[in-house]
């Protein structure tokens, strides 16, 4: 039979014989055992069994992923916008207006696209919200300083230039080549080039791209073929080239958008298509910088490319 006996030294109970030494250690083992068994069940438990809060947070986590993807193609679409809207403000401020861009609203400008995220500081969906808010209020922003410079250049000048696409449905697919010197089909050798080729098909209509009176009407089988031009008044005067029929007469005052001609192949042209000119104070100046108003940005900057890369023109 095993004995006890009481030790004095470490309050406790051991077996006769052995020594206080032995007990602690086994007192510390199955402490151990007694811990590494409680934090086990933990790990189970808690791998295993969902809270309600935990599932109500996972729930809202899957909610904010799919915020989060839609608020980035917001985001995405409206940063295109902007960008566009920008890069037709700086193309025809100084063509058109001939003034300054105004400079936006600090507060709301295009510097919050570079500036810190304020994602980073926690609430992401949240943030991207008011991102894309302020995007929003930037691209109106724009659009009001347009609206803006030209009320306030007609006030002051009484100029506002053409900006009608003077033939229908205008893709930058039938953009030729723009002003400057560009190869001649017929000579193969670069000549200056003072218009905008627009391909169309022959006898497809030729609009006024602003109200004016007819100045010229002239038929013939050379250089620009059948040409009407228009003065629109304050040095402007428009310039469209290659027609078959012409609608109109010399002195005739037209409407902005009024059909004057039909796309032809008169004069030099190697294929049907509107040579459109854009002259101020007879200088010519590059046509699809004054179709911002018929044109969104993204159609905008591809007409503007085709104009500029286009190497070999139709006349």
């Amino acid at each position: 039979m095993t004995r006890y006996e009481f030790d004095k030294e470490s309050f406790s109970f051991r077996k006769a014989g052995q020594s206080v030494g032995s007990v602690l250690w086994r007192v510390v083992k199955w402490l151990i055992a007694s811990f590494s068994l409680a934090a086990l069940y933990y790990v189970v438990i808690a791998l295993l069994v969902s809270t309600d809060t935990e599932r109500k947070l996972l729930r809202e986590n899957r909610q904010y992923e799919k915020a989060w993807e839609g608020l980035q193609e917001k985001q995405r679409l409206v940063s295109e916008n902007v960008t566009g809207l920008t890069q037709r403000d700086d193309a025809i401020y100084g063509e058109i207006f001939h003034t300054r861009a105004p400079r936006l609203d600090p507060a709301g400008s295009l510097t919050l696209l570079s500036g810190e995220d304020p994602a980073a500081e926690g609430n992401t969906v949240a943030a991207t919200a008011v991102k894309a808010g302020q995007l929003r209020a930037a691209a109106a922003s724009v659009e009001r300083n347009f609206l803006a410079i030209s009320a306030s250049m007609a006030a002051r000048k009484g100029k506002i230039p053409p900006m009608h696409v003077p033939v229908d449905h205008l893709t930058y697919a039938q953009t030729g080549a723009g002003t400057g010197l560009r190869l001649s089909p017929f000579y193969k050798v670069p000549v200056q080039h003072n218009g905008l080729d627009l391909v169309g098909g022959q006898g497809e209509p030729v609009y006024a791209a602003a109200a004016g009176t007819v100045s010229e009407v002239t038929h013939s089988g050379k250089g620009l073929g059948n040409v009407v031009e228009i003065d629109h008044g304050n040095g402007y005067v428009t310039r469209y080239g290659h027609l078959a029929d012409i609608t109109v007469s010399k002195g005739q005052r037209v409407s902005r958008g009024k059909k004057i001609a039909e796309i032809g192949i008169s004069g030099n042209s190697f294929a049907p298509h509107l040579h459109f000119e854009v002259l101020h104070d007879g200088q010519p100046s590059a046509p699809e910088n004054h179709f911002f108003a018929t044109l969104d940005p993204e159609d905008y900057a591809r007409v503007a490319y085709m104009a500029s890369n286009t190497e070999q023109s139709l006349d």
